[in-house]
């Protein structure tokens, strides 16, 4: 595929520098490096044999031409198309901002940077992006992640990874909102089948809401390629 591409991979926090030297075999930088935990029910858990373990994500960039090697090294070397060995997301770039940032970004993977036409961009711009999965982002107030996977979960989510996080703009948040909104986070991430991510969306919507006290906002990315999840049934 074309194109710049997000990798984002979450595995087990004892993986994490297995994970880092397979980007750095591969000459992909690690932008970087975040401790999650995972949310998985404990039904989930007893079917993948997994224990309930802190986790950490791993965020790269890489080209269309340096994709599919990466990610045949974390199948070959971490098993990672297996469910239980972790999940790789890829989330196609759109712009990245400026030359500078791309450099150093790519940290030397070699790119085109000709320029499109105006009307190739626009046009480009304006297609919908058609993806087999999902990653959903729900941004909370911190404590309801029982909550928020709770109803993603009725829903038909496999389980997730959340990170902590601290909101700013707050003034703002109340000016657009009409309430106020907490500036102690949780970002909780979801990949999930794309056919699924309405209903996901819409059931933490209505069980976690901005009206709720856990003040959700929730949106999606495409993913272009997922590996280590469960099949729905």
């Amino acid at each position: 595929m074309d194109g710049l591409n997000m990798v984002i991979t979450i595995t087990d926090r004892e993986r994490t520098e297995t994970a880092i030297n397979l980007f750095r075999e591969n000459n992909v930088f690690t932008t970087d490096i975040v401790l999650g935990q995972g949310t998985a029910s404990r039904e989930m858990l007893d079917y993948l044999y997994l224990n309930p373990s802190e986790k950490a994500i791993v965020f790269g960039v890489v080209t269309g031409a340096g994709l599919l090697p990466l990610l045949k090294a974390f199948k070959r070397k971490m098993f990672i198309d297996v469910p239980g060995n972790g999940i790789v997301a890829v989330v196609p770039l759109n712009t990245i901002g400026g030359r500078r940032s791309l450099e150093y970004m790519l940290d030397g993977q070699a790119v085109d940077t000709t320029q499109r036409s105006q009307e190739e961009a626009e046009r480009m711009e304006r297609m919908s992006v058609k993806t087999d999965h999902e990653l959903i982002f729900v941004i909370a107030n911190e404590g309801y992640s029982d909550l928020i996977m709770d109803a993603a979960r009725g829903a038909g989510a496999a389980g997730g990874t959340v990170i902590k996080a601290k909101g700013t703009g707050a003034e703002y948040t109340e000016k657009f909102f009409g309430f106020s909104i907490a500036s102690e986070k949780e970002i909780h991430l979801l990949v999930t089948p794309a056919q699924g991510r309405n209903n996901i969306m819409k059931a933490i919507m209505e069980k976690a809401g901005l009206e709720s006290k856990a003040q959700s906002i929730v949106f999606s990315l495409p993913v272009s390629h997922a590996l280590g999840l469960r099949q729905p049934e």
